[in-house]
């Protein structure tokens, strides 16, 4: 077996809180009652998906959540229920990525799109104090800008290559089963993250 060098990282329920009941919760009040049908950790619509994977803009986005309402309910508040899943930072476990950063190259892969990220970088901001997310990372890799979606063996093929390295010398932690057991098979050594567990409180590290 060999020594992991590499320590790769999902970023929602991992890095960052996020709550799916709430982000539910803003799209029934703005008329969108089957949110949960749509989007959530274990799947996603085709438009979610193609938002994830960046085949559509967030105009079209927007467009599209409109025609669903029937109503020209502006895109802002169709921003703010989507980014209404993102809570805060998890303090604590970005800090131990500085701490990790001296013995691991630490990546991230996230599947995510633009109006996450642009939110998500004013959280890192206001909270972590830092300009961009990316900068706890050799590379950070989301995938909106690669076309490509976890739990797919190609994104995770993707990074390998581009990064230059081996995904048996690779720790990917992550909080969905789908794409622990696709990263499994492709050779990583994995943890399922649970909902009460913390990366910093991790024995494997």
């Amino acid at each position: 077996m060999k020594a992991v060098k590499n320590l790769l990282f999902d970023l929602g329920a991992v890095l960052i809180d996020i709550d799916f009941e709430k982000v539910c919760r803003s799209f029934d009040k703005i008329g969108i009652k089957d949110f949960e049908n749509q989007y959530s950790q274990l799947s996603a619509s085709t438009l979610f998906e193609d938002l994830e994977k960046g085949e559509i803009s967030n105009a079209f986005f927007y467009e599209e959540i409109q025609k669903q309402l029937q109503s020209n309910i502006p895109s802002e508040e169709i921003k703010n229920a989507w980014n209404s899943i993102l809570l805060d930072f998890r303090i604590d476990t970005m800090q131990y990525l500085t701490d990790l950063k001296k013995e691991y190259n630490l990546f991230l892969l996230s599947n995510t799109n633009a109006i996450h990220l642009t939110e998500i970088n004013l959280l890192a901001q206001q909270q972590l104090h830092v300009e961009e997310l990316d900068v706890y990372f050799t590379k950070a890799y989301y995938s909106f800008k690669m076309g490509m979606r976890k739990p797919n063996a190609d994104i995770f093929q993707f990074v390998l290559k581009d990064a230059g390295i081996e995904a048996e010398e690779t720790l990917f932690i992550d909080d969905s089963k789908p794409n622990i057991i696709t990263a499994q098979h492709l050779g990583f050594n994995t943890h399922l993250l649970l909902p009460h567990e913390r990366v910093e409180k991790l024995s494997i590290i």
